[in-house]
């Protein structure tokens, strides 16, 4: 029986799953960050032979798996996805190799069907669309260099640009200034700031202040809502233009919405994007999603295989237990 070895590859970890055929799971497994454009692309691929090792144990060797359906944050353009899926490839990791993007399994995951829209605010921000018959809509994804804006790390500035800037008087008042304070433990805001310049305070903690923004937000707080609209508008956005481009705004769809941000489920937020998507493409239908996105990177590769629905059924059932 064929086997897929399906990869999502995150800028936190790496997660593995070896499906069988007929949609039976074998084994999942771990591994750290895929970040090829932080680490390089060989570095970031040894983490998918490290979560392998974690699944199936230390002597692990290629080929892991007759098909290999990769995707992964990173990915971000076709040329970035030739160049790892010809990494891959030289591995020896599976006989054939797919790689493209994490939101392609995002939409998968959380989509009846291939057909749909998935957008991610996570760490980032990044959205894909695919038609019913097959054509894609995308966005190059390199942040505010390509017109991005949003996600937990960009959230998280905002907040902290705004509290600085509450503090020392270059900005209006927000409750964001006692709270940004209060999450770090600092005396001021200045105080996190530097401490995040000198390296005491790693960056990443940044996203921390999501939830910080939200509280602040829902108490009716002007500026932190402001942050907030402006996410929802974003998502909303990243989705109508992609249905757009590939004539689907009149046609009912799923918009997958993942990622921390929106898996959170925020009220205030979740609720501006509903609002949102009621008034600008009211045939779509909003799933926030509930599967991880190694079970859609799974289900693209049984979809490569051609299996069955009865295959695609019992691996969602695998998935949907574990959660």
């Amino acid at each position: 029986m064929r086997t897929v070895l399906a990869v999502d590859g995150g800028n936190s970890k790496t997660d593995v799953a070896l499906v069988a055929e007929d949609g039976s799971v074998l084994g999942t497994g771990r591994g750290g960050p895929f970040q090829p454009q932080i680490s390089g692309v060989g570095t970031a691929v040894d983490a998918i032979a490290e979560a392998v090792r974690a699944m199936l144990g230390p002597d692990a060797a290629p080929p892991f798996a007759g098909h290999v359906a990769a995707y992964v944050a990173g990915a971000d353009l076709p040329a970035e996805e030739e160049i790892l899926r010809a990494e891959i490839l030289a591995r020896g990791y599976g006989e054939d190799v797919v790689v493209g993007n994490d939101t392609f399994a995002l939409l998968r995951a959380g989509a009846s069907g291939p057909a749909g829209v998935a957008v991610v605010c996570g760490a980032g921000v990044n959205a894909a669309a695919v038609s019913p018959t097959g054509e894609v809509a995308r966005y190059p994804a390199l942040g505010k260099l390509t017109g991005d804006w949003g996600g937990g790390f960009g959230l998280g500035e905002e907040a902290l640009w705004s509290a600085i800037r509450a503090e020392d008087g270059r900005g209006p008042e927000t409750a964001l200034r006692e709270a940004v304070r209060e999450h770090f433990g600092t005396r001021t805001v200045e105080e996190a700031c530097l401490d995040i310049h000198f390296g005491r305070t790693p960056i990443d903690r940044l996203h921390e202040l999501v939830p910080v923004l939200m509280t602040v937000a829902s108490s009716g707080d002007e500026i932190a809502r402001s942050l907030v609209t402006r996410m929802a508008e974003e998502v909303t956005v990243l989705a109508v233009v992609a249905l757009r481009r590939l004539g689907l705004l009149e046609t009912p769809m799923e918009v997958v919405l993942g990622g921390g941000v929106l898996t959170a489920r925020d009220p205030l937020l979740n609720g501006l994007i509903e609002e949102r998507f009621a008034e600008r493409a009211p045939q779509a239908k909003l799933i926030v999603a509930d599967a991880p996105p190694i079970m859609g990177a799974a289900l693209l590769g049984l979809d490569a295989f051609g299996a069955t629905e009865e295959a695609k059924a019992a691996l969602r059932a695998h998935f949907h237990a574990a959660v």
